[in-house]
């Protein structure tokens, strides 16, 4: 009988205990990998969320503390501007509302206006406010007592908190005025919102200033936590999640638990504090975790199937397996001998490629001189055209500056011509340490008759401390003003042109150039030689390729991609140069 199950292929005895332990073994594997798995994803992505939240805190803090520095400085230049100063001596104030208007269009305040002596506005941006006294305003009563710059914060009519900087204007010791300029921190209100965060600014006395939920404004973190529906889910989650570092890893994956963050601004003591959520966590951790169940599932099938076919099949398998193998030896010799002849065409290839080759880099090289010089022409026309004008009016001095530009273009445009030469001939002789801060203003002054042809607003957000990369000065100047004539154009259909420019330091120079456009359609064929959207005698599609080429040169990267909202970003990423210690004598 023993012979004959073994005929048939059925399993002896010993070997269903065998099979047994391996199926307990793969059972403790299983619950062994998901464990693990559960573990180590769930630190990985509560670490992940509490990194991003903290990334977007230092962000939003940063663009903050920014736009109050940025407008500190506008009521010191209000302040001695010749226009306002006779307007306040002679009582006509015509001119001042269009003035104070194209002011607050230019720096991007919520508004500006002009008091006279007794607190009355006599110019404002906002035209309903003229004629109405402002006398017992915090900023009228503090830029009188002060000689300097004061920031106040007042409550509106409906609810919200004004921010406002005021400087008295003083002429021969007589006090004429005060210029009050708002800060528009509520566009930052509107983009915090945009995320699952629950963002909120505080002062020094702790009252609530800026927030995402309204309802908090004006209270302290204690009364907004207490005010919060549902009911305080908040506040439950905080102290559920007080010190997250001595609760097991499922402590703070509850419906509520949120992560609390806390920044200082530094402004008058000024913190921001954000509560990120961890609902999501838990979530992506089970959806892993399912598809491995699932994995481990049709593993488990499959060994039970193969067991019970596998007497069955076993004879069967050697015959295909054998047969396979004929076929594969034949097949192996044809591959070979189809090899060998494709071989011997593909020396015959490469030479015609080598000849097609450099006809086309001479046709790049002559359509990237046309493309790289029509910009300083441009600027010349321009800069010729007001030099004209100024001799009309009479004004010498000023059109010696425009010849003095037209001279700088002039040298640039050989600069270029010379640099295109040691382009093509990959040279690094001209690498010299280069701040990129320089090199963006040097590419905005560029631009300038561009910029000044329309009514585009450029932010330039640049760190303090100098960003230094080994570079050609030329040609990285070239891949900016490349980037930012790509963003120009991007923005001529958009009601409202903007272009930020980015540049940050680290262990990489990062430059980012970003606009409001509509986009980018085909990122994959964006950086080869005459691709291009524009219209015929608008471009001819070299711009970015030699853009790509050049950082490649630098040895960085160049990239692109659609931003979150509207339009397009463009980075260029440099490694940072450190200079050498030199040897002490």
């Amino acid at each position: 009988m023993a012979e004959q199950a073994t005929a048939r292929g059925d399993i002896e005895p010993g070997a269903i205990w065998r099979i047994r332990i391996i199926f307990i073994v793969f059972i403790a594997i299983a619950v062994s990998v998901v464990w693990i798995t559960n573990y180590f994803l769930t630190q990985r992505f509560t670490d992940t969320t509490r990194n991003r939240a903290e990334v977007r805190l230092a962000l939003y803090s940063g663009n903050l503390q920014s736009e109050l520095q940025r407008n500190s400085v506008v009521p010191l230049l209000l302040a001695s501007d010749p226009t306002l100063i006779g307007a306040l001596n002679s009582g006509d104030y015509s001119q001042s509302t269009p003035r104070l208007i194209s002011y607050r269009d230019e720096i991007g305040a919520a508004d500006i206006v002009l008091l006279d002596s007794d607190g009355r506005t006599v110019a404002a941006t906002e035209r309903h406010l003229l004629g109405s006294s402002r006398r017992s305003e915090p900023y009228f009563v503090g830029a009188l007592r002060s000689n300097d710059t004061v920031f106040t914060t007042s409550r509106t009519d409906s609810g919200r908190i004004s921010f406002s900087y005021s400087r008295r204007i003083d002429v021969g010791g007589e006090t004429l005025g005060v210029i009050v300029v708002r800060v528009d921190l509520e566009k930052f209100e509107a983009a915090w919102s945009g995320f699952s965060d629950a963002v909120m600014v505080t002062n020094s006395q702790g009252e609530i200033i800026l927030t995402t939920e309204n309802r908090w404004r004006g209270l302290t973190e204690e009364e907004a936590l207490a005010a919060r529906s549902a009911p305080t889910a908040i506040q439950r989650a905080v102290e559920v999640t007080a010190d997250w570092t001595t609760l097991p890893v499922d402590a703070f994956l509850r419906a509520d638990a949120v992560l609390r963050q806390e920044a200082l601004i530094g402004f008058q003591g000024w913190r921001m504090t954000s509560f990120t959520t961890y609902a999501s966590v838990r979530e992506r951790v089970n959806t892993v975790i399912a598809l491995e169940i699932m994995l481990f599932s049709i593993l488990l099938a499959g060994a039970f199937y193969v067991v019970s076919r596998r007497a069955q099949t076993r004879s069967v398998v050697y015959q295909q397996e054998s047969a396979e193998l004929r076929l594969l030896n034949e097949a192996l010799q044809r591959e070979i001998a189809e090899r060998e002849k494709a071989e011997k065409n593909l020396e015959v290839a490469e030479q015609t490629l080598q000849q097609s080759s450099k006809l086309a880099i001479l046709g790049e090289m002559s359509a990237a001189v046309s493309h790289e010089l029509n910009q300083p022409l441009a600027a010349m026309k321009t800069y010729l055209a007001g030099a004209k004008l100024l001799l009309h009016r009479n004004r010498p001095d000023e059109a010696l500056s425009s010849f003095q530009r037209i001279d700088d273009l002039i040298e640039r445009m050989g600069s270029i011509t010379r640099q295109l030469k040691s382009y093509a001939r990959k040279g690094g002789e001209a690498f010299e340490p280069v701040d990129i801060r320089a090199a963006v203003s040097s590419a905005l002054e560029m631009m300038e008759p561009q910029l000044k042809s329309r009514d585009v607003q450029i932010t330039r957000t640049l760190p303090r401390e100098p960003v230094v990369v080994m570079a050609d000065r030329i040609r990285l100047e070239q891949v900016l003003i490349n980037l930012m004539r790509n963003a120009l154009d991007a923005t001529r259909k958009v009601d409202v042109p903007a272009i930020e420019i980015l540049v940050t330091g680290g262990e990489k120079a990062l430059i980012s150039v970003r606009d409001n456009g509509m986009g980018i359609d085909d990122l994959d064929a964006l950086f080869e030689p005459f691709y291009t959207t524009k219209a015929p005698g608008d471009g001819v599609g070299l711009g970015l390729a030699i853009s790509s080429g050049i950082v490649n040169d630098l040895g960085g990267r160049l990239t692109a991609r659609n931003g979150r909202t509207a339009g397009a970003v463009f980075e260029v990423l440099l490694p940072i140069h450190k200079e050498e210690p030199q040897a002490a004598e």
